[in-house]
Order: structure tokens, then sequence, then C-alpha cells
């Protein structure tokens, strides 16, 4: 195997948010962006078995659009598309430190220490969303 088929293999992560999401808690997910990335996403779920079922959160990072959007699907639709970010801040071949802090109304975005965006909760009442899934052009060396 060469170094450009490891950098080619997609993460597949799934795993439970012990209890659902609640205010004060922080999830965090460090990795290696591959060296020649498309997108990776990171979607928190409310049912990790049905993947149709609502969606609290979906964070589809796309790098030759170099946008960052936010949505969540509740009963079947999607919400509306939310794209502003002060910067886009993923580099192939860096590491990242991205961590998801739950507020009472919304969900606070940090990279590398910074803020990069919020996004108010949707799914109500938030305990609903019970997994967390990340897939893509990255290699994840922890998820907590």
């Amino acid at each position: 195997m060469t170094e450009n088929d490891r950098c080619a293999k997609v993460e597949q992560y799934i795993g439970e948010i012990k209890g659902g999401l609640k205010p004060t808690m922080k999830i965090t997910i460090m990795g290696v962006i591959h060296s020649k990335p498309k997108s990776f996403s990171v979607t928190m779920l409310c049912d990790p078995v049905d993947a149709s079922k609502d969606i609290g959160l979906l964070l589809a990072i796309n790098f030759s659009e170099k946008s960052i959007v936010r949505n969540s699907r509740i009963a079947g639709k999607w919400g509306r598309e939310e794209k502003n970010i002060p910067y886009f801040p993923f580099t192939s071949g860096d590491t990242f430190k991205m961590e998801l802090l739950c507020e009472h109304q919304q969900i606070r975005i940090l990279l590398d220490g910074r803020q990069l965006c919020d996004f108010t909760h949707r799914v109500q009442p938030m305990h609903r969303v019970t997994a967390l899934q990340i897939s893509g052009d990255i290699k994840l060396t922890k998820v907590a």
C-alpha cells in the first residue's frame, strides 16, 4: 500500500452520545486532514441505526468550495442551510482539534481553540440527539 492509497481511505466513525445531548457537554474531535481532501462531515444523529431519522446537526466541510454548511433535518425535511463563517480554517495535511460545545440555545463550534460558528438547536428536546457520526477525507486521532 502506498501513501496515496492510505490517504484515499475514507474515515467512518459512529459513536454514542451517552444520555443524549445536554447543555455543558463538550465533544472533542481531533484528526489529520488527507493530502487531497474533498470533504468531511460531522453529524449528530437522533438514531444511529436509521439515518433517515432526525438529524440535530450536519456539519459539512467542503474543500473545493471552502465552505462549512450547517443544517438539521426534522420529520424528513431539511431546514435552512447556514453557511456564514469568518474564515475557512482547514488545510490539507494539517492536524485539527474541533470542539462542539453544547449550550442551552446552541452548539458553539471551536476549531483549534478559536470560535468558528454557532448552530441554534432545532431538534427539541436536545437529548434526542444520541449519536455522533464522522466521515470523509480525514484520519481521526481522538474522539471524546
